[in-house]
């Protein structure tokens, strides 16, 4: 016998691409995060010194983590949002407010776009090397751009499947008052 499944967990909305590709880089990223940061805390543990180069690969597998988390998030419409001024408007208003807000997130990881590839090819170019390993600095900020346009990808599946949507999509069961 199975316990009744939770009624606040919903199934994925019906993607033409999976988000089985983002969902594992994110569970490898974050396992990897976990990993160097155990290692970090046994070797300052046993040998009273802290290996630096280690953050360096935290923070741009916390960037990873976080982009790919927004592209998982909008591409089953999880985002956040206010529900309840939403809630409040008609069908027609309601719609108006998700295409907006669609607009919105397409516009500001474009501007990501554009400027992380701006920051990369400039560290590129001038030669910048990170401080713990002295490597090529722009090798672990060209996760944002390319992160970013995944995220583009899909608030433009979300758009689409938003302007075809015939009925008020639920939004975590959240019901005017």
């Amino acid at each position: 016998m199975s316990a009744d499944p939770d009624p606040f967990i919903t199934k994925d909305p019906p993607v033409r691409v999976p988000l089985t590709l983002e969902k594992v880089l994110a569970a490898a990223a974050m396992a990897a995060l976990c990993l160097i940061t155990l290692g970090n805390v046994i070797a300052r543990y046993l040998t009273n010194y802290s290996f630096a180069f280690t953050e360096e690969f935290s923070i741009a597998l916390m960037v990873v983590v976080t982009l790919l988390g927004a592209g998982i998030a909008t591409a089953a419409d999880r985002q956040i949002r206010i529900v309840f001024f939403t809630s409040l408007l008609p069908r027609a208003g309601e719609k108006i407010a998700e295409v907006i807000a669609s607009l919105a997130t397409i516009a500001m990881f474009g501007l990501l776009v554009w400027l992380g590839a701006r920051l990369v090819w400039d560290e590129y170019r001038f030669e910048v090397t990170s401080p713990g390993l002295g490597e090529p600095q722009w090798i672990y900020t060209a996760a944002l751009p390319l992160l970013s346009l995944a995220v583009i990808a899909r608030a433009i599946g979300h758009l689409v499947r938003t302007l075809r949507a015939k009925r008020r999509p639920s939004h975590d069961g959240v019901e005017p008052l």
